[in-house]
């Protein structure tokens, strides 16, 4: 048995089962946790959700008489939603519980408050390539999570992708600002160079489908040169005095991309900010 099988836990129960909660359970069955370990709270269960349960024993909205603590209680529901939901989960903890939270911007002790009787609490915050196996969280816990509680950590999260663990909990607000919204900035560039492309003379299916092919392959390039710092690839591909140089001039100059991502970036980190509590 591997040592992530080994570290998979006797019970799970999953708190909202949106794209992200989703996500996670595909990465779960695929490492090899068992479906009749699994049991999943969802108000509004799509076709598919059902399916998937029907097929793999899971438990879907069982009667709260059949609800037991687990030993991981995994939170994806909306951060405001947290208030109205602590009341029905707490007798979903106990002291062997580890809450696992991927709520934007709610605090280890938010969670602690809301849940006292959990024995430990980790702070996770993953992006959106989770969907794909591709996706990266980064993770903070409580002082009171066991060495195999943090192993349960790695192998849940870690099915989705790389999991980061800081030694501060209070840099989780800036995870969240570069990389669970990141996503969302590098969409958003592909639709201005798409946008940009078009301005130029470019037709808007051809303009966006370059657009979109230069995103993925620089990302993949990126993957695939890790030993590479992305400045140095940036370089290769930057003649001195050609057109790549005339278009950094003007990404690079005092109003261009790095100031704006620098604001950008913060603006979310202040957002996360006023969502604790």
């Amino acid at each position: 048995m591997s040592q992530k099988m080994k570290a998979l836990p006797a019970s799970l129960t999953l708190v909202g089962a949106g794209r992200m909660g989703s996500a996670m359970l595909s990465g779960w069955l695929a490492m090899g946790l068992r479906g009749d370990a699994i049991t999943i709270l969802e108000p509004v269960p799509c076709p598919e959700l059902t399916a998937l349960c029907v097929s793999q024993g899971i438990a879907l909205n069982p009667a709260g008489a059949c609800l037991q603590p687990a030993e991981v209680l995994i939170l994806a529901v909306k951060p405001q939603m947290l208030d109205s939901a602590a009341p029905s989960l707490a007798p979903l903890t106990g002291p062997g519980t580890l809450v696992i939270s991927i709520l934007a911007g709610k605090r280890i002790a938010d969670v602690a408050a809301r849940l006292p009787l959990a024995g430990a609490i980790v702070r996770a915050m993953p992006n959106t390539p989770a969907a794909i196996g591709r996706g990266i969280t980064g993770v903070a816990a409580s002082e009171t999570v066991t060495p195999r509680q943090r192993d349960m950590t790695d192998a849940l999260l870690g099915a989705v992708g790389t999991v980061e663990w800081l030694d501060n909990e209070s840099l989780i607000d800036a995870v969240t600002a570069v990389s669970g919204s990141g996503p969302a900035y590098i969409f958003y560039l592909t639709e201005c160079l798409a946008k940009a492309g078009e301005a130029a003379g470019l037709p808007a299916d051809l303009s966006l489908r370059l657009a979109r092919a230069t995103v993925e392959g620089s990302g993949e390039l990126m993957r695939q040169s890790a030993d590479v710092a992305p400045g140095k690839l940036r370089e290769n591909v930057t003649s001195p005095g050609g057109t790549t140089a005339a278009a950094l001039s003007v990404l690079m100059g005092a109003e261009g991309l790095e100031p704006l991502m620098r604001n950008a970036v913060a603006a979310a980190l202040h957002r996360a900010g006023e969502l604790s509590g």
